[in-house]
């Protein structure tokens, strides 16, 4: 069962060889590379051409069907539409395979069946070190893949990054993959995935090396901002998770919880308002008044959103939800 593999490259020529060779060690041998130049600039076209006379599974394709436009959305969807395998995969053109991945996603796959999604654990490495957040995240993924709970936590953060996954092209047919160019593009693909019914199976087996650099597109281009992660959030909390049927409460009254008030308020969706902070109990904010959480106890059936970022606070809010037998991903839900 052929395996392909989706690699959008744009200027990545200093770090080609070494994520192609490790595309190229992989003790699973049935795949096909579909590497798609997305107008480059400096001389990844030609590292491409090379390897892909080298090896007639590497599929080297330019991106003039695209009609011009940029950007790595645009370039899976193209990629996508030329993957011959029953099973797809996603590689950035900077970072490195294990040699194992292949073989061990594509067994989950096969031992779990259609509907199931594979990822594992992942390891950041870069030539001028690692940032603590980025730490913090890679640890944060996986102890995800060790308990399984990522879809409790899909509203922290994408739960299912970009080149780490492998799913059925049936189930990414089902899910309307690669044909919107929604951004953050890897979380929007999490979420349609989710929303379409599939479940994550996971190794505990380092499947990626990610490498982080500072040029990174995630880090500067304007639509991997904070605020699109959190219209985005929104969107998919309403589309699958909301029950008007059931009070909303949103908890936060920092940046990030007044942003998502403003969006549900444009959704017109009722919600009430809560915080720890008396010095704003009371208080009317953007047309609605802040209360007590405590107000949660009186509440029967209450969905909450939570935009509480310090880790201190949210493991004192999760206690709280305990007390109430209020369970994350069925009753709250974090939303930073």
């Amino acid at each position: 069962m052929t395996i392909s593999i989706l690699m959008p490259t744009f200027n990545t020529a200093p770090y080609l060889a070494e994520c192609l060779d490790s595309i190229l060690a992989q003790t699973e041998q049935d795949w096909e590379l579909i590497a798609v130049n997305n107008f480059s600039t400096d001389n990844s076209p030609e590292i491409l051409q090379a390897y892909a006379e080298r090896d007639p599974r590497i599929r080297f394709l330019h991106n003039d069907d695209i009609l011009g436009k940029t950007g790595v959305s645009p370039a899976n969807r193209f990629s996508y539409r030329k993957a011959t395998g029953q099973l797809i995969t996603r590689m950035d053109s900077d970072d490195i395979m294990p040699p194992n991945r292949l073989a061990l996603m594509k067994n989950l796959l096969l031992e779990h069946g259609e509907g199931s999604i594979a990822t594992g654990a992942v390891q950041y490495f870069g030539e001028n070190g690692v940032g603590e957040g980025f730490r913090r995240y890679e640890a944060w993924l996986n102890g995800l893949a060790a308990s399984g709970r990522h879809f409790e936590e899909i509203y922290r953060e994408n739960v299912l990054p970009s080149p780490v996954w492998m799913a059925w092209r049936s189930d990414l047919e089902s899910a309307k993959a690669f044909q919107e160019d929604v951004y953050p593009e890897d979380y929007d693909l999490t979420f349609r995935l989710r929303h379409a019914g599939c479940k994550i199976v996971a190794t505990t087996e380092l499947l990626h090396h990610w490498r982080e650099r500072p040029d990174r597109a995630s880090r500067v281009e304007e639509k991997y901002l904070d605020h699109s992660f959190l219209d985005l959030k929104t969107h998919w909390f309403l589309k699958t998770d909301h029950d008007p049927a059931r009070p909303l409460v949103l908890w936060g009254a920092g940046r990030k919880g007044k942003r998502l008030a403003a969006l549900l308020r444009t959704c017109q969706i009722p919600f009430r308002w809560v915080c720890d902070q008396e010095s704003k109990w009371g208080h009317v904010i953007s047309g609605v008044k802040m209360e007590s959480y405590e107000v949660l106890s009186q509440l029967a059936d209450a969905q909450v959103m939570v935009a509480v970022a310090a880790s201190d606070e949210q493991i004192v809010i999760a206690r709280f939800f305990d007390k109430l037998d209020m369970k994350m991903g069925r009753d709250f839900w974090f939303f930073c």
